[in-house]
């Protein structure tokens, strides 16, 4: 396996932490790449813009996905229109583990 550190390219977010992604050595493409960071992150591929590799070299083909290294730093750089869907905050009831019945304990 090789393991990258990825995350979503958003300079207005105060942390912006990567995750460790786990790619089969055998299966080294672009689109491979796209769909398990995709999947990781909860993005939709059909909004990514580019794949960065940091920090300055964008990544276009399957022999640049086969260059990388374990724990190299990428982001998905996402269309402008759709970033701010992206990054909505999840109300209570959304969020996993909420309990209805929890939030109206009174003492």
């Amino acid at each position: 396996e090789l393991v990258l550190k990825v995350r979503i390219q958003n300079p207005n977010l105060r942390e912006n932490d990567f995750i460790e992604i786990e790619l089969d050595r055998q299966e080294l493409t672009y689109k491979e790449l796209l769909r398990v960071s995709c999947r990781e992150l909860g993005v939709n591929p059909e909004h990514v813009q580019k794949i960065r590799k940091l920090p300055n070299t964008m990544l276009r083909k399957d022999k640049d996905v086969a260059r990388l290294q374990d724990f190299q730093e990428l982001e998905l750089v996402l269309t402008v229109s759709d970033r701010n869907l992206l990054f909505r905050v999840p109300t209570l009831s959304e969020q996993s583990g909420y309990k209805k019945a929890a939030s109206e304990l009174t003492y």
